[in-house]
């Protein structure tokens, strides 16, 4: 028997056994969970992003609280009133009061008070931007790198079926006499590593459907099916310099910095105002009884100004303001610092994107096609015996190794572009 007729065999014998299996099931429909869907899920569900919300509503109530006055204080007393008797009409100072005071505060330290409250309120809100932008990016990472473990695997399917035709190919020769045992063994040492492989990849999936499970609010073990194929080809991006100006007035965490620098700017002011007191209003009405003999008193109107004395300045307010100066320059510093942090993400993103880019280029248009050609000649040349079977079998492996780097790169690509526009802090970054 030829061995092509064999091969025709084997065909028809494993297409009976696959139809065989699947007979009676019924198709599972599963939702396929695209990259658009996925954002939009983590932006609504994701429990992190809700608390830093929830955090900066709480921060913008605090404004008004601040720059309200304090609370009038109402007093009731009975002055002077005799112990022996406790009789209000004995004594000429017995009195029964009501009085009401309240607290002012020097002009203008409640209008720095709610103006440091409102920077602050304000950062709050840029630092959730900010955990929405790290969110995106995060949320685009995972997905990427599912969408990259589903290609490997198909990619690890497709060699094992065609490793599975050169046993075929190899035992067929063998049997004839015009092939050697080691090949087949080759052969299948080959799929055993596939095998290995194909677990290895299966159990980073698991682990990344369950980071992204976790950022959707799903539980960690649902299924998780992407597209089968990717949305869009590798955009053009703006230039570093360009990207650098964007993200100065764009990212969410310099927003929040600079609102720190006024917030600490406002509290320093305020600290100055120290210097000054504080002022207490008050006024109180007593209420006298008539005498036993029944003459009428008349009742008594007291009122007060207190306010508090700065006599400890030097180790009070002098020293709150020395405190007020160096939070204001730890401000400063620190956007400093974060300006730095994020010019060097964007370098860093923007290097990565244009390597990735240029390798997906070069895998899609140069190796891959000629790899594919190289297994195709060995094939067509081991079949006649002018091909030894390591050299086909490294000539596959060689290009599975190469499509599988190919969407390595794609993905590496795509993850660099989702971790650009959180360093730039937004989308617009294209040319």
């Amino acid at each position: 028997m030829s061995p092509h007729i064999i091969f025709k065999y084997f065909s028809l014998i494993t297409l009976l056994f696959s139809a065989c299996a699947f007979a009676g099931e019924e198709p599972v429909i599963e939702r396929v969970l695209t990259l658009k869907a996925a954002t939009e899920q983590a932006v609504r569900d994701n429990p992190d992003l809700a608390q830093m919300q929830a955090r900066a509503q709480a921060m913008a109530a605090i404004p008004s609280q601040m720059g309200a006055l304090p609370d009038p204080e109402i007093s009731f007393n009975a002055m002077s009133l005799p112990v022996n008797t406790f009789n209000t009409r004995q004594e000429e100072m017995t009195q029964l009061g009501a009085g009401i005071s309240q607290s002012f505060p020097f002009p203008g330290k409640l209008a720095l008070r709610e103006q440091a409250a409102a920077f602050e309120a304000e950062a709050a809100t840029q630092n959730t931007n900010e955990v929405r932008l790290r969110l995106l990016s995060e949320v685009k990472s995972t997905w990427w790198l599912i969408f990259y473990l589903d290609r490997a695997l198909g990619i690890v399917d497709s060699n094992h079926a065609l490793l599975q035709k050169f046993v075929q190919i190899a035992r067929t020769k063998y049997e004839v006499g015009e092939g050697l045992q080691q090949d087949v063994l080759l052969a299948q040492l080959e799929l055993s590593k596939l095998l290995d492989q194909q677990l290895m990849l299966k159990a980073s999936r698991r682990n990344a459907a369950a980071s992204l499970n976790a950022l959707l609010d799903k539980p960690a073990n649902e299924e998780i099916r992407l597209p089968d194929k990717a949305e869009s080809p590798l955009p053009t991006i703006k230039q570093e310099n360009l990207l650098y100006r964007q993200a100065e007035t764009s990212r969410a965490v310099l927003e929040s910095n600079r609102q720190g620098i006024n917030a600490a700017q406002s509290r320093l002011d305020l600290a100055k105002k120290d210097y000054f007191p504080d002022f207490n209003l008050g006024a109180s009405y007593g209420a006298r009884a008539s005498t036993p003999v029944g003459d009428r008193r008349a009742d008594l109107l007291s009122l007060n100004l207190s306010m508090n004395v700065p006599i400890f300045a030097a180790q009070k307010q002098a020293k709150a303001v020395d405190q007020r100066n160096s939070e204001l320059m730890q401000e400063r510093y620190a956007l400093q610092d974060q300006w730095n942090k994020v010019r060097s993400q964007i370098s860093q993103a923007y290097n990565d994107y244009k390597r990735a880019k240029d390798q997906v280029v070069l895998f899609e248009t140069g190796i891959v096609p000629q790899a594919r050609q190289t297994v195709d000649s060995m094939l067509a040349g081991y079949q006649v015996n002018k091909v030894d079977f390591l050299n086909l079998v490294r000539s596959q492996i060689t290009l599975f190794e190469y499509e599988t780097q190919y969407w390595k790169a794609f993905t590496e690509a795509n993850q660099s572009l989702a971790q650009l526009n959180a360093a730039v802090g937004e989308e617009e970054i294209y040319e």
